[in-house]
């Protein structure tokens, strides 16, 4: 009767184990369904600010013109352009840098770009700063990130003395040393 014991404990303890598997793939699971969510939101509050903000825009008033080739007959000519709905074509995410602006200005990612250029010794390399900002190191990522760091260079907040070498910023006078 000895071995049918055994056999039910050896069952038990595999039982056991797989149940301890399944807890921490629950646990796993339920940590990536509340960064989800999270994500979920931000975007739902984002869009729902866009939407507030394009409502709270004033239409411009239609332009008008007086037809000078005939005075007589004294009714204004609304322009072609007249009632035309506005469009938001562009907006503008990172700012350029001014006196007193800190990084938390900055969308997030480009927050973490900063943040990691301004920790590092001496100036990075794109491919340096793609995995301090959690992303894979693939050329896609690499790319996406020097195109996001000449965009910093440009507004002012990195400098790039050499090519593909980034470092923080060094101000002049209140003005960016990559300024134009």
């Amino acid at each position: 009767m000895g071995s049918l014991f055994e056999e039910l404990e050896a069952r038990e303890a595999a039982a056991r184990l797989r149940v301890e598997e399944l807890e921490a793939e629950v646990a796993e699971l339920s940590e990536k369904l509340e960064l989800a969510r999270e994500g979920l939101e931000r975007l739902r509050i984002a869009r729902e600010t866009v939407a507030e903000v394009l409502a709270e825009m004033v239409p411009e008033k239609p332009a008008v013109a007086v037809d000078t080739d005939r005075p007589t007959a004294g009714e204004p000519v609304v322009s072609a352009y007249a009632g035309a709905e506005r469009h938001v074509i562009g907006v503008l995410t990172v700012p350029n840098w001014q006196p007193g602006m800190g990084a938390e200005v900055l969308p997030g990612v480009y927050r973490d770009i900063v943040e990691v250029v301004a920790d590092a010794p001496g100036p990075v390399r794109a491919k340096q700063i793609v995995p301090r900002i959690g992303l894979p190191v693939e050329t896609g990522k690499i790319e996406g990130t020097r195109a996001k760091l000449k965009r910093l260079v440009e507004r002012g907040w990195l400098d790039e003395d050499v090519p593909g070498l980034f470092a923080s910023a060094r101000r002049r006078g209140g003005a960016s040393s990559n300024s134009r």
